[in-house]
């Protein structure tokens, strides 16, 4: 979405424009629709295929960048550090892939399959499959790897997939705008939708019965070698250039600042194609980048260019839910 179209949304979405009033009667068209088309997965009017091993879905109800892919790895990672062997499956967003579905490699090339793919296998070297349809992705991880669970970065509402577990994420400081359906507001499904998942986590300042996730930021990496690696403190000059294609460039930026830093921002569309002109700004000073967006640029040769990763953080009652879980779709407890 361009800057100019993103920018408009957030006016109608999040603030008190009054093209969401003539908007309103498309929105509770699409609420009703999606209701329907719900109820028909539910009801069996439409076929809900089961994967032969438990699905966890982490998604969203509103449209944008809220901080899922994060929270895909901590939750993989984790269920590996409990003896699982996970995988995990995506849309492939942006890729451009002749066939699907797309196994994923920690070289894979992030115009084919996708940049989140990319930066899910490198972050957590665990097996990766993408594609429109989330069974035969889940179909080509048994064939190429031992994986035993499956977690699936969105997808919250490809009911066509059974799920054993969802994990709704918000925007802990947007929330749900003004609560409408596309087009009049930024949900995807009624909020009542919430009701019905297993754990909300929220990225910022958490509501009653949902659990806070906070981001903090790595060492920082130089992007053409990921094996070089800093401290904050190595970098004399506390001004740099901070780029983030992402859903929310804002949310890195304030990091980036909260660490001490001087921040000139350079705010792209999310999944943005990134060139070496982008990155050439006319002064010295260091340019930071999130991983997401340092997968598409390895090879540009900028020795300017550091990625900064962030580390989900969240509490042990999330992770003793998870567990509890777990333990109810593998043995009925």
């Amino acid at each position: 979405m361009s800057f100019a179209w993103r920018g408009l949304c957030d006016r109608v979405w999040y603030g008190k424009h009054p093209a969401a009033l003539c908007l309103a009667p498309i929105g509770y068209l699409y609420e009703i629709f999606v209701s329907l088309r719900r109820l028909a997965y539910k009801s069996g009017l439409f076929g809900v295929h089961r994967a032969a091993i438990p699905v966890i879905v982490v998604g969203n109800l509103s449209t944008g960048g809220t901080g899922k892919t994060p929270l895909v790895m901590w939750l993989a990672l984790k269920l590996r550090e409990f003896g699982f062997r996970p995988g995990v499956i995506a849309r492939g967003y942006r890729g451009v892939a002749s066939s699907w579905p797309q196994q994923v490699r920690p070289d894979s090339d992030p115009v084919v399959v996708g940049d989140e793919a990319v930066l899910i296998a490198k972050r957590t070297g665990l097996p990766v499959a993408v594609g429109p349809k989330r069974l035969e992705c889940i179909e080509a991880l048994k064939k190429y790897s031992n994986v035993d669970i499956v977690v699936s970065d969105d997808g919250l509402q490809h009911y066509a997939m059974a799920r054993d577990i969802e994990i709704a994420v918000l925007d802990g400081v947007r929330r749900f705008g003004n609560g409408a359906c596309i087009p009049a507001g930024p949900l995807r499904e009624p909020l009542t939708r919430l009701k019905e998942v297993d754990l909300v986590a929220t990225v910022g300042l958490a509501g009653r019965n949902e659990f806070a996730i906070r981001y903090t930021l790595r060492s920082p990496r130089f992007v053409n070698n990921p094996d070089r690696v800093v401290s904050f403190e190595d970098f004399s000059s506390k001004e740099v250039h901070a780029v983030a294609g992402i859903g929310d460039p804002e949310r890195f930026f304030a990091l980036l600042r909260r660490n001490g830093f001087q921040v000139t921002q350079h705010p792209f569309p999310d999944h943005h194609a990134f060139t070496p002109t982008d990155l050439e700004f006319a002064d010295l000073k260091p340019i930071f980048m999130t991983e997401k967006d340092a997968v598409k640029c390895v090879h540009f040769h900028n020795e300017r260019l550091w990625c900064v990763p962030l580390d989900v953080e969240l509490p042990d009652a999330f992770e003793h839910r998870i567990k509890t879980l777990l333990k109810r779709v593998f043995h009925g407890q």
